[in-house]
């Protein structure tokens, strides 16, 4: 009897973003703890290379599944949370930009059992949303470069927040985005695959 490809467990892709997952409590420790900035940033980084490489892993071996569909982006936003949390705490970044992406979030999070209830699987991946994290996985490191003094963090600042400020706007644009497709799906009308 053969299996569905996409009901594949064990693939590179998905030990991948497992680690990746794992990398998380790392990440927060190291920030948190020793406040070892060099050895998170190598975390963070580590995190965003393996998510590029899983995705191109997936479709080079033909090893795309359901579960790394899901985790993959679960390990992104994950990653964005855990970070966020820790720049507030350190005041790298103020509380209200987490509590913008949070609510983001929370007000996204909360249409998909309304959308699994109708029929609906949860909102496709736009380009604007993977543009969105693209731009805050990459503020992050730069962020934690631009701490201090020194000449290089002065130059990693304006850099890091152009970052933080297009990521931000990106995020919010694409939850529009999906709340519209929310809309649609409600009334009965295309904009969301069914399950």
């Amino acid at each position: 009897m053969s299996h569905d490809p996409a009901d594949r467990l064990l693939t590179i892709p998905n030990a991948l973003s497992v680690l990746r997952l794992l990398g998380v409590p790392l990440f927060l420790y190291l920030l948190l703890g020793p406040h070892a900035d060099g050895w998170a940033l190598v975390v963070l980084v580590a995190a965003g290379l393996s998510d590029w490489l899983d995705g191109k892993i997936a479709r080079w071996l033909d090893q795309t599944s359901r579960l790394g569909a899901l985790l993959d982006p679960a390990a992104d936003r994950l990653y964005i949370l855990a970070t966020l949390v820790a720049f507030v705490v350190r005041d790298i970044v103020p509380w209200w930009v987490a509590a913008v992406l949070v609510g983001r979030e929370l007000v996204v999070g909360a249409c998909l059992p309304v959308l699994r209830v109708r029929g609906y699987g949860p909102f496709e991946v736009n380009y604007l949303g993977k543009a969105a994290t693209f731009n805050l996985l990459y503020a992050f490191p730069i962020l934690l470069l631009a701490q201090g003094t020194s000449t290089a963090a002065q130059i990693a600042r304006p850099v890091a927040y152009a970052f933080m400020v297009w990521g931000c706007a990106l995020y919010l644009w694409s939850g529009v985005l999906y709340l519209y497709q929310f809309g649609h799906a409600l009334r009965g009308r295309p904009g969301v695959a069914p399950v």
